[in-house]
């Protein structure tokens, strides 16, 4: 995929914006899980950096389901031994993450090899 090249659904934008850097806008939701996690996978795997930085800044709705789509993603990073991190996560899903008891697994490096 070309840089600033975007999957969309219609919920739901990730694209990588600058290499390394994938961007998701929009909902994070029950409603937009399953596109979201298969977009972000081709996003992931079609990057070429050894690093890469999933920024949730422009997410306008989340709740547990997209919670477990980025669960899923630095998942996807330990298993193919990319270093995957996360940055500007909303609110809302630091507070599922939190009563879920699983904060711990958004941190830098607590999720994903390579860091």
């Amino acid at each position: 995929m070309a840089d600033g090249e975007a999957r969309q659904h219609a919920r739901v934008t990730i694209s990588e914006s600058s290499p390394g850097r994938v961007v998701v806008t929009g909902e994070l939701t029950f409603a937009s899980a399953r596109e979201a996690r298969q977009l972000g996978i081709l996003v992931l795997e079609s990057s070429r950096a050894d690093r890469l930085v999933v920024d949730c800044g422009a997410v306008t709705r989340a709740d547990s389901a997209g919670l477990a789509v980025l669960l899923d993603w630095l998942a996807w990073g330990r298993r193919k031994s990319r270093a995957v991190s996360l940055e500007n996560l909303p609110a809302s899903l630091l507070a599922i993450a939190r009563i879920s008891e699983v904060d711990g697994m958004l941190q830098p490096g607590a999720a994903s090899a390579g860091s």
